[in-house]
């Protein structure tokens, strides 16, 4: 299934089921009077998160979304059958947007967190309703009432504790996939990831951690360069950053302001979030194990003396696996509470009561640069 992170449907609430207008006939009962049964309620259209999912993608051939229609009233006074409300399932993390007005409806944050999008309509009243002194025998029965219809917008921003930000081609994949359970695709020639990937890292004391791979971003991605804002939004929920640099690169403090600089255009508060800086691919320099070692610390030296405020700057082979359990101590003594992957196996008000304050942590105020960044979507 492709991955899918935004995407616009049409919900639609079941009818209202039509009142009956219906008189008694029997045998010695000529006049026994009206009997005409209500109809059934629609049914609801309701959204809801589920761990199952991690992606939008079943949408994709899926547009439309209709609960089932009460059904019409009956003789002797019998309602209509309820008809069934429809439960749509969407990854955590996803926000519900009314499409016409832009308002955010709701933010499932939590597991079997769920949203009402779309009221059945009320079923309609028989004539045994209307009956009165001046009307005794009644021949009206009201219709059922249609179900409220909008347009939604769904879209997704990935929950994780940390996530890998990197330029195209640093070896985020081949990392995600050495530290963690990710199937992250992998290859001996230089490409780029093109969607998001999740991996569950777990420690000896069984604690987890959620990591996102993002997908490689370039300069100006803040304005819609490359893959742009798609992917931005999935670092708006980490609550760790790990820059992963190539150590082969021309010139790598130069390529760790870039990516700083991406990601303070799209939210300055992102900067604000603890961080690690890897220089990855120790293996391919073709020297001696000494010469390598003299050059990530030649590296590392002026990555210091650029960014002081860097706790944590590693030289690392994600493909050797070096060094990858220091970084992975390193991880998880950012989070000593509740993580995201920890909350995702809770239930109930627990869950609750983690994610949101998980959220509350790791989520920026990015509405007005984001507008800016569609309004301006490239230089003058």
């Amino acid at each position: 299934m492709s991955f899918v992170d935004e995407i616009e449907v049409s919900v639609r609430g079941g009818h209202g089921g039509a009142g009956s207008a219906h008189f008694r006939r029997e045998k010695y009962r000529p006049k026994a009077g009206v009997d005409g049964g209500d109809g059934g309620r629609g049914g609801d259209v309701i959204i809801e998160a589920k761990t199952a999912l991690q992606s939008l993608g079943h949408f994709k051939n899926l547009r439309l979304f209709a609960a089932q229609d009460g059904e019409a009233g009956d003789a002797n006074n019998c309602s209509g059958a309820a008809g069934n409300s429809l439960t749509v399932y969407v990854p955590p993390g996803t926000e519900i947007i009314d499409a016409d007005t832009d308002e955010v409806l709701s933010d499932l944050l939590t597991v079997d967190a769920r949203l009402t999008v779309a009221r059945g309509g009320k079923g309609g009243l028989g004539n045994s309703h209307f009956v009165n002194s001046v009307n005794q025998a009644p021949t009206y029965a009201q219709p059922g009432l249609p179900g409220d219809e909008r347009r939604i917008t769904l879209r997704l921003k990935l929950m994780a504790d940390a996530g890998l930000v990197g330029l195209p081609n640093a070896g985020k994949s081949t990392l995600i996939a050495a530290i963690s359970d990710s199937k992250s695709p992998i290859a001996d020639y230089p490409f780029t990831t093109l969607i998001p990937h999740l991996g569950v890292v777990e420690n000896q004391d069984y604690r987890r951690i959620l990591v996102a791979d993002i997908p490689g971003i370039i300069e100006g991605a803040h304005k819609g360069a490359g893959l742009g804002l798609s992917f931005l939004r999935h670092i708006e929920r980490v609550r760790a950053i790990v820059y992963v640099l190539d150590i082969q690169s021309m010139d790598p403090v130069e390529d760790l302001r870039l990516l700083q600089s991406e990601l303070e255009s799209y939210s300055p508060e992102l900067l604000n979030r603890p961080y690690i800086v890897l220089l990855n691919k120790m293996d391919t320099i073709g020297y001696d194990e000494a010469f390598a070692k003299a050059t990530a610390s030649e590296i590392i030296e002026r990555l210091k003396s650029k960014r002081p405020d860097a706790a944590h700057i590693l030289a690392v082979s994600a493909r050797e696996s070096r060094n990858l359990d220091q970084l992975v101590k390193i991880l998880f003594e950012y989070f000593p509470g509740p993580t995201f992957a920890e909350s995702l196996l809770m239930k109930g008000q627990a869950a609750a009561t983690a994610t949101e304050e998980l959220s509350a942590q790791s989520t920026p105020d990015v509405s007005s640069s984001e507008e800016e960044s569609r309004k301006r979507p490239e230089d003058p």
